[in-house]
């Protein structure tokens, strides 16, 4: 049976919030298979908890944010995009703070921390939404599709038309059954515009953003003195970020992602599209691991335990 994963312990980090530029501390420890990946405002009387699912996520203007009632957390997608990419089913989040804290920018420090941890594999199978026909949406020339496929695959485009980022590898693929979450996609970093930035924080936004947890661009060239960390960062990033917005479906995913120009917003439009469809997708379970797909094989030589 390929079973369900969690930590095998807790692990706990403090760091900045991007948006607040406040100190936070996060805490991760084990969760009851079933559980899903939960979201807990320790700061709260009574603490809130929320569960990382579609249709918990009502903001995704700078990040992806997911809320039950006035409790919210937001940024959550580098962290949800290194569970998505360790195959971590169930996980319970301690925050004490309304955002995920940002550390360099890239899923590389969650990764870091989830195998600090260790990871182990729990008596229940592991279910994963299994795409059954091709669902697509599109918006103002961006457009993003879920196909059929006996793994996961993501594949995307950028275009910003900017002389820093049109000299990189704009359009890239990652298909997990050769290709590795820790090497290909988890230390991709966020990245914008000094422009932006400054409004931003003229309206009380982005008051934690620095050089040390974003790759920053004037109007010609990234400032960050170390530069890019690989030729294809910008687009590599826009896949971790899909993976962390795809994973708040609350189950892997059997599909080949596809995407141009999306972003937050319209990654979820599509998880809403897929869900709102029962005829093109199921939940399915392997009684037999070796007959699942590659890419979701347990190596627990990975895992630092």
């Amino acid at each position: 049976m390929l079973k369900q994963r969690t930590l095998r312990e807790s692990v706990s980090t403090v760091g900045i919030g991007l948006h607040s530029g406040r100190r936070i501390h996060l805490v991760m420890k084990p969760a009851a298979a079933g559980t899903g990946i939960v979201f807990r405002r320790t700061d709260l009387t009574p603490a809130v908890d929320i569960p990382a699912v579609a249709t918990n996520v009502n903001d995704t203007r700078l990040a992806t944010t997911v809320n039950v009632g006035q409790a919210r957390v937001s940024t959550i997608e580098h962290l949800m995009s290194a569970f998505n990419g360790l195959g971590i089913d169930n996980c319970l989040v301690e925050v004490d703070a309304p955002e995920i804290p940002v550390m360099d920018g890239s899923a590389a420090s969650f990764v870091f921390l989830i195998h600090a941890a260790g990871i182990v594999e729990q008596n229940a199978p592991k279910q994963f939404v299994r795409v059954l026909k091709t669902v697509e949406v599109k918006e103002e020339g961006k457009w993003a599709r879920l196909e059929p496929h006996f793994g996961f695959s993501l594949e995307f485009s950028i275009d910003f038309h900017h002389p820093a980022i049109d000299s990189t590898i704009q359009s890239t693929k990652v298909d997990f059954a050769h290709d590795s979450y820790e090497k290909d996609v988890a230390r991709s970093r966020t990245f914008g515009f000094v422009n932006d930035v400054e409004f931003l924080r003229s309206i009380g936004l982005a008051q934690g953003g620095s050089l040390d947890n974003a790759v920053v661009m004037d109007d010609y060239r990234v400032l960050n003195n170390d530069g890019l960390r690989s030729r294809d960062e910008f687009v590599k990033h826009k896949i971790l970020d899909a993976m962390g917005d795809l994973y708040v479906l609350g189950h892997p995913m059997l599909a080949a992602y596809s995407a141009c120009k999306s972003g937050h917003a319209l990654n979820n439009k599509l998880l809403r599209a897929l869900l709102a469809d029962a005829s093109a997708w199921e939940i399915v379970t392997f009684s037999e691991a070796e007959k699942a797909p590659a890419d979701f094989a347990f190596r627990p030589n990975l895992a630092i335990v």
